[in-house]
């Protein structure tokens, strides 16, 4: 019941946290915790969530997703912030997802399995900088996705600058196969070439 003030309005509710069960949350609990902010991603059983989003961060993703989208052969289909569960406890939220048409079950859809995903890209901002460096891309090469792309803004132009990795199967581990700044040109997972410098312009 929500309390009425000294105006005579009433208050919102106070927010009540969702209390984790004795053995922290699940990769299926995530999409019946009621209240949650958007966004909300599940790392190690726990819930993490994101602080306002920058502008940087936005261009970027808008600059990629549609890159990337124009330049995907017809079997691939790009996504842009859907979680993966890459097991029990883990349930990231990439920036941009690639992965094959067919692992779209419907419009209903809220995560994709690892195994689906070819290319998982996240940008970084202050808030995600270690778990966008370090803890995301471990568990993405754990669970065998073949290509990350990490990426981070220039200090000194403020263009977006693109680190790419590709797995190594026997280890699954990434190696850094290729940092780029100004213009991103790769041969896999497919063909791509990105002007990076047009991260604040509309249309390309």
């Amino acid at each position: 019941m929500s309390a009425v003030s000294d105006d005579g309005l009433d208050d919102e509710p106070a927010y009540r946290w969702p209390i984790p069960p004795a053995g922290g949350w699940t990769a299926d609990d995530l999409d019946g915790i009621p209240g949650l902010p958007p966004h909300t991603e599940l790392i190690d059983g726990s819930l993490v969530f994101r602080s306002p989003q920058t502008r940087f961060r936005n261009l970027t993703l808008r600059l990629l997703d549609n890159a990337l989208l124009d330049q995907a052969p017809d079997y691939l289909d790009v996504m842009r912030e859907m979680t993966v569960k890459l097991d029990a406890k883990n349930r990231p939220e990439p920036g941009i997802l690639v992965l094959p048409l067919e692992a779209t079950t419907g419009p209903d859809q809220t995560w994709y399995n690892p195994e689906d995903a070819i290319l998982a890209v996240e940008v970084v901002s202050a808030d995600s900088r270690q778990r966008d460096r370090e803890v995301k891309p471990r568990k993405y090469a754990a669970a065998g996705v073949p290509h990350f792309w990490r990426v981070e803004q220039d200090d000194d132009k403020g263009y977006p600058v693109v680190y790419v990795y590709e797995l190594d199967p026997a280890t699954k581990s990434y190696g850094l196969t290729g940092i780029f700044h100004d213009r991103l040109k790769v041969s896999v997972p497919f063909d791509i070439e990105i002007d990076l410098t047009a991260v604040d312009r509309r249309g390309r």
